[in-house]
């Protein structure tokens, strides 16, 4: 809940101009996101909005305007992007909520890349990718929007990535792979060429995948999907 004893409208920075972001969520990812744009010229990042932190408090010098409650006036002051750091791993429908009330309010979504990661030219990017360092983007694959790439993430070419996916640190993909709309991809997975893996699917961390992962599937930590029959 926002603290009606602080005045929000004092802690927005003088300086908000069209590269200025808005930082939805000042957790562990919010804090990458900072690193992140400091590392950028195209953006700034001019304040935080977090329903569970106290307006008035700062995270890593950035001050903390209020909960969501707030985001309607934010745009009306000037702020007309944002960036959505709540990860959403364990529960991608968390972050799916934030882009909503995002975009109800209005709110353009800027592409964040790490300048160590490398994306080919013919690779695509929609609004709101997030894409952390040392990733690599192959040739003419395409990430939906909301997508996180997570650090050390290799997508090869003719990959597609669809909305709100989230590849965690270390995960690799051979070519031609499809992963569809709010799919989990944990840490160090592995997945095989030419492959679909299903809308809302969660794969575990370090699993490797030698098959089609239907929507909603489950594979979990260190699996090899599909298991072998003990007879086989």
């Amino acid at each position: 809940m926002s603290n009606t004893n602080i005045n929000w409208k004092s802690l927005i920075p003088p300086w908000i101009d069209e590269t200025t972001v808005l930082l939805f969520g000042g957790g562990g990812h919010g804090k990458t996101l900072i690193d992140l744009t400091r590392e950028l010229d195209a953006y700034q990042i001019g304040g935080i909005v977090d329903d569970n932190l106290e307006p008035g408090s700062h995270v890593m010098d950035l001050p903390v305007f209020g909960g969501s409650d707030i985001l309607e006036d934010l745009y009306n002051v000037g702020f007309r992007q944002a960036a959505n750091s709540v990860g959403g791993i364990g529960n991608v429908q968390a972050r799916v909520l934030v882009f909503e009330k995002l975009k109800k309010v209005g709110f353009s979504f800027p592409i964040l890349v790490h300048p160590t990661a490398w994306i080919e030219p013919s690779a695509i990017l929609e609004p709101a990718v997030q894409i952390l360092p040392l990733t690599y983007v192959g040739t003419d694959s395409r990430i939906g929007f909301g997508s996180l790439l997570n650090s050390h993430v290799v997508v090869s070419h003719d990959c597609y990535i669809g909305e709100y996916v989230n590849l965690s640190p270390g995960a690799t993909l051979a070519g031609g792979v499809k992963i569809d709309d709010r799919a989990q991809i944990g840490m160090g997975v592995t997945i095989n060429l030419n492959l679909t893996i299903g809308a809302e699917a969660r794969i575990g961390n370090g699993a490797t995948i030698k098959a089609d992962v239907p929507p909603g599937g489950r594979v979990y930590a260190g699996q090899i999907w599909p298991e072998r029959s003990t007879s086989s």
